[in-house]
């Protein structure tokens, strides 16, 4: 359910209808404040918005130029696009005076078309620029930065973002050739990685885990990602929901993580006169865990390693009496 720029890149949503589920627009909080943190291709948006009331509003977030004319395309008046990242929806959001959200998604990652189109070098299947920049007015690309950067700093990048056991001779691979000429091409890269490493798992391509990294660390994801979960959680309204895709375990663990710190309190001592109001409460309620259904598997093999969380946010608890010590 997407409207493509270029009809050769096509893009499937993944978990489209539980996604927009999980946000609950029913009754009142159809006429709510949502954000989609990362438009696309808009398939999440607009199922968002035809289920939404006409007093709602709906703003999404994208940091790529194709993603950003795609969102131009809808002619809503409820509907808001910012060419940034999510991490900066707090900031956004106040300029726009839309309050606190009701409802929150980020589907995290990178979309087909940008994988599919070889001029955005994100993807080695096919020869092209090695650009990798989600948003390509900003930044430096992955060949300028495989150009300048130490050894060391390249090791370092590929084994924590790609989780890439031969990251050090990768690493020194690419520093011997980058002196001989430069690395500006994603055959060239691919090419060299697969020299370097000399097993890889049954059906994954040598190249995956370097350019899953790479990419990772020219768009700063983990870092959006770790300033945008406490970004949405400031944005949304005590019994907003949150729900989150990830598709590769970096990201899903932060996610775990960030939501187990809001769910997880440690309590006090129970034989200690406290009362109700003072003692620590879970900020948040975990709702759900979904993965693609065999059939969503089978018709868009790239959905396969996607995670869905969603939770809550929990209301502030209201002042409490003064309890006894328990036994």
């Amino acid at each position: 359910m997407t409207t493509l720029t270029a009809p050769e890149f096509q893009h499937r949503t993944v978990l489209l209808d539980e996604a927009v589920d999980a946000l609950d627009l029913t009754g009142a909080r159809a006429d709510g404040v949502y954000v989609d943190g990362t438009f696309g291709r808009g398939g999440h948006s607009r199922l968002i918005l035809s289920r939404l009331g006409a007093n709602a509003r709906l703003v999404a977030f994208d940091k790529d130029l194709q993603a950003i004319a795609t969102a131009q395309q809808i002619a809503d008046p409820r509907f808001t696009i910012v060419h940034d990242s999510f991490a900066t929806m707090g900031a956004a959001m106040a300029e726009r005076q839309l309050g606190q959200a009701d409802g929150i998604l980020l589907d995290l990652g990178i979309s087909s078309p940008q994988v599919d189109d070889a001029a955005r070098g994100f993807s080695f299947r096919n020869d092209g620029p090695l650009d990798m920049r989600m948003d390509t007015t900003r930044g430096i690309s992955a060949a300028e930065w495989l150009a300048t950067e130490t050894e060391q700093t390249l090791e370092k990048v590929i084994r924590d973002y790609g989780e890439e056991r031969f990251a050090f001779q990768i690493a020194k691979a690419i520093v011997a050739r980058r002196a001989v000429e430069p690395i500006s091409s994603t055959r060239q890269l691919a090419a060299i990685v697969a020299g370097a490493v000399k097993t890889r798992e049954k059906g994954k391509d040598p190249a995956t885990r370097t350019f899953q990294a790479i990419r990772i660390h020219i768009n700063k994801e983990l870092e959006d990602l770790e300033t945008g979960l406490n970004q949405a959680y400031g944005c949304l309204a005590p019994g907003g929901i949150l729900a989150i895709i990830s598709f590769h375990s970096l990201e899903d663990r932060m996610v775990k993580r960030f939501f187990a710190s809001k769910v997880n309190v440690a309590q006090p001592d129970r034989r200690l006169p406290i009362r109700a109001v003072d003692l620590p409460q879970p900020e948040m309620k975990l709702l759900s865990k979904m993965k693609p259904s065999d059939a969503e598997i089978e018709a868009n093999p790239r959905s396969r390693s996607a995670v869905m969380r969603v939770a809550r946010r929990l209301p502030v608890p209201a002042p409490g009496s003064a309890i006894g010590a328990r036994p």
